[in-house]
């Protein structure tokens, strides 16, 4: 078996034409996902890199491995504790491990374990290409090493390649001879011309007047994209700069598809196409980051092509990104049992025959850029904020995602009814959770608690003396925000 799983960072599936995208951005994924299943509704259980990674391949949801943080204890692994053995469960308990225990021989290409010093992200790789940028290097850098593990192994049987794309993860830097097949065309309906007005006047990180995060965008060295958005033609500027990244991460798919087909291969090799988490695009009125637990962050693509599986169907129900690794253990037809620790659930039913169940809720959490976790279910997305990470966001937040996908309006007040389901759900979900690492960890601590005692999130910390707040007010006053640097300074007057 050969099995190719492409992670696109920062991969927004509304942005994909193969999900209902108005700009051909995808070509080759949509190929691919007319070969296969395309998954409508999968989520990161934890965002935004780090703690997806971990989750992903460690199968476990982050509140277990203690992976929740971008800095800090909690951007660590727990310790597995007394019962630790020669290996740790971060390593045999891991989902490549399993894979190598099920024959094939695992390999990756990506820089993600050194750029966040994530061990459990190389356990159980027998092969490790390190591209050694931290996450920036572009595809011309990427490329040259797939082409060369392509040309020595594709023909070969028993393989997994884990292949990491940055390009579509800010900034955006798509080179400038590539030029631009979407000039001409127009945004998304969505953005009118009161959205953007809205938008421009919003206030915190990565907002449309803080595309830097909490400065301006560094036009010089990122030339592709506007200082700042503050109309039409920066929106448009901003959001060509994304999708036509998208394109060009979809150009080298092209160039690892004909690998395959020269090599004979293509038909009899499983290609799953995802990402570690989106990209909110303006989704809460945020730009160009993936720093909270919604749908523009949470909501990732899957397309899945297994031989002798479904072809051209689409699969509507909900699962976790680590759902997948319990469905290719049984699509394997793996002898050995998946591991107790593991929260996912297969949903190989549905890669197989395109029809299956899922799941009815989804938990998703974020606590490197805010602390939330958040509850996904029916047409609903419950957002429960512990840390708003200066962004102007209320403990409770509600969204109909049909009737508005891009969260633009919290109706919480509007349905109390539906808020303390959500709140049921959440409680619920965490009493679970709770008695699991009670069992299975060496604690029983919730690590988003971890992150509030050591100051907040580490991309908005809350201690006098480190937080960004003081420099932000002043941005802020001098944008032409100066309401939104009032709110801050009355929320928070020990940082101001």
């Amino acid at each position: 078996m050969r099995i190719l799983y492409l992670d696109l960072d920062a991969l927004n599936p509304r942005h994909l034409s193969c999900y209902g995208y108005h700009l051909n951005t995808s070509p080759t994924i949509d190929a691919i996902a007319a070969e296969g299943l395309r998954c409508s509704q999968v989520y990161t259980c934890d965002a935004p890199c780090l703690p997806s990674r971990t989750a992903f391949y460690q199968g476990r949801f982050g509140i277990q491995t203690g992976v929740v943080g971008h800095g800090g204890t909690a951007a660590d692994p727990k310790l597995q504790g007394r019962l630790r053995g020669f290996r740790s469960h971060q390593e045999e308990a891991s989902y490549p491990r399993q894979m190598q225990k099920a024959g094939l021989h695992t390999a990756m290409i990506s820089p993600f374990g050194q750029r966040h010093a994530a061990h459990q992200f190389y356990a159980g790789f027998n092969e490790i290409h390190n591209t050694g940028q931290g996450g920036m290097e572009p595809v011309e850098v990427v490329q040259p090493v797939v082409d060369g593990w392509l040309d020595r192994n594709a023909a070969d049987d028993n393989w997994y390649l884990h292949v990491n794309y940055w390009d579509i993860h800010t900034p955006y830097r798509t080179p400038d001879d590539y030029g631009n097949p979407f000039a001409g065309e127009p945004v998304a309906e969505f953005f009118t011309d009161e959205v953007i007005d809205r938008h421009v006047q919003r206030y915190g990180p990565h907002s449309a007047q803080d595309l830097g995060m909490y400065s301006d965008n560094n036009v010089e060295k990122f030339p592709r994209l506007p200082l700042r958005i503050t109309d039409r033609a920066s929106l448009k500027q901003w959001m060509d700069g994304y999708d036509v990244a998208v394109r060009y991460v979809d150009d080298q798919i092209a160039k690892i598809v004909g690998k395959l087909k020269a090599a004979g291969v293509y038909d009899d090799t499983a290609i799953i196409i995802s990402a570690d988490h989106g990209e909110n695009q303006g989704e809460l009125g945020i730009y160009g980051e993936h720093g909270t637990a919604d749908e523009g962050t949470c909501h990732i693509p899957m397309v899945i092509k297994w031989p002798g599986g479904a072809v051209g169907e689409v699969d509507d129900q909900f699962h976790y990104n680590l759902d997948w690794a319990p469905t290719c253990m049984d699509l394997l037809q793996a002898e050995q049992p998946v591991p107790d620790l593991w929260d996912g659930e297969s949903y190989a039913t549905t890669v197989r025959s395109g029809s299956g169940a899922g799941r009815e809720e989804l938990i998703i959490s974020q606590c490197c850029h805010v602390c939330q976790r958040s509850v996904r279910f029916g047409k609903w997305m419950y957002i429960r904020t512990y840390c708003d990470g200066f962004h102007p966001f209320g403990p409770e937040m509600l969204y109909d995602l049909e009737a508005d996908p891009f969260e633009q309006n919290n109706i919480a007040d509007q349905h109390p009814d539906v808020v303390r389901d959500g709140a049921y759900r959440l409680t619920n979900w965490h009493d679970q959770q709770m008695q699991k690492m009670a069992i299975h960890c060496s604690d029983s601590v919730d690590p988003l608690w971890t992150v509030m005692r050591e100051g907040g999130p580490n991309h908005a910390i809350f201690e006098p003396g480190r937080s960004p707040l003081p420099k932000y007010l002043d941005r802020l006053e001098a944008t032409g925000r100066s309401a939104g640097a009032q709110e801050l300074r009355l929320k928070y007057p020990d940082l101001a």
